[in-house]
């Protein structure tokens, strides 16, 4: 039987770039995109499109029983900066979606699940420096909170009804394709748009706020790579510690001025900041290398060619 995915918010900044990737391998005709919303032409007229609000749990499995649906994404959520300012939504939307496509998972309709979690998950008390897998996670914003109980969540269905759940913690994504979506780390996504159209860019966190970040390529391969793995080489079933690159501001506006020399940069912190500065700086990713061989490709140099070059 072949593998039929459906992608849940594939709009999204990681949605949009894993349908296309998702299709490429599987076939177009096996990956059915939805979203709150119609996608952009290309997702549209590429494959199955279906209008579906995430946290309608009835439609998901008419979706999930019309295209005979395996495996799930649920790529749904709303952001940290955006939760903020709408804590219920956010917690509504985050936690009613997953726990709904738990349950038919949990029902049999669906083989395997994949959500993922975010660096959010740990808080001000967590480790900064080489963040371990395992450690103190106490959140303080709205999407952190909702991420930490969410791997809990997917833990304990795959504990209490053997769930096949698999969760990976991103850092901040970065991508030319899809502009920023209310992330605290999405200033390193429209720092290059700027940067491209001659601008000069003020920046909402401090010069020297260093955080993780991730190329998409990379964040896509990872998460089409944990769902590929044999279900008994995932040992964690929270959520994967997730590593590429980590830098600040002030690092990456200088590898950008190598390539455009009169770039400009300010900094303006503001809500945000406290934010990132609740974030670890470097994660420790040695459980998702060693348990399903993961490894990143792009360095921050690496990455700021590729930005510019599709860019312009």
């Amino acid at each position: 039987m072949k593998d039929t995915l459906l992608i849940i918010g594939a709009c999204g900044q990681i949605g949009t770039e894993l349908t296309q990737k998702l299709r490429e391998i599987y076939g177009n005709n096996q990956v059915i995109a939805s979203d709150i919303r119609e996608g952009n032409e290309e997702m549209m007229q590429a494959g199955p499109f279906e209008i579906l609000d995430a946290t309608d749990s009835a439609a998901i499995l008419e979706i999930v029983q019309k295209y005979k649906v395996n495996q799930v994404y649920l790529m749904a959520a709303m952001l940290s900066a955006t939760a903020e300012k709408f804590p219920h939504k956010a917690w509504q939307l985050n936690m009613t979606s997953l726990l709904g496509v738990l349950e038919l998972a949990k029902e049999k309709h669906i083989q395997q699940v994949y959500w993922p979690s975010s660096i959010a998950s740990f808080g001000p008390t967590s480790p900064k420096v080489n963040t371990p897998q395992q450690t103190i996670m106490e959140p303080t914003t709205v999407y952190g909170i909702s991420k930490l109980a969410g791997e809990h969540w997917c833990n304990y269905y795959h504990n209490r009804y053997g769930v096949d759940v698999r969760s990976i913690r991103y850092p901040g994504i970065i991508s030319w394709k899809t502009k920023p979506g209310g992330g605290t780390t999405d200033y390193a996504v429209d720092i290059y748009f700027k940067a491209v159209e001659n601008q000069s860019y003020e920046c909402f966190l401090s010069e020297n706020t260093r955080l993780p970040m991730m190329y998409m390529e990379d964040a896509v391969n990872a998460t089409i790579q944990i769902m590929q793995a044999a279900p008994d080489a995932i040992k964690t079933r929270t959520s994967y510690n997730l590593a590429a690159i980590s830098f600040t501001p002030k690092e990456i506006a200088k590898e950008i001025e190598k390539h455009i020399p009169n770039f400009n940069i300010t900094y303006k912190p503001d809500f945000r900041q406290p934010i990132a500065d609740s974030w670890p700086q470097v994660i420790d990713d040695e459980a998702a290398r060693k348990d399903w061989n993961w490894n990143h490709k792009f360095d921050l140099e690496l990455m700021t060619e590729e930005m510019l070059k599709n860019l312009s």
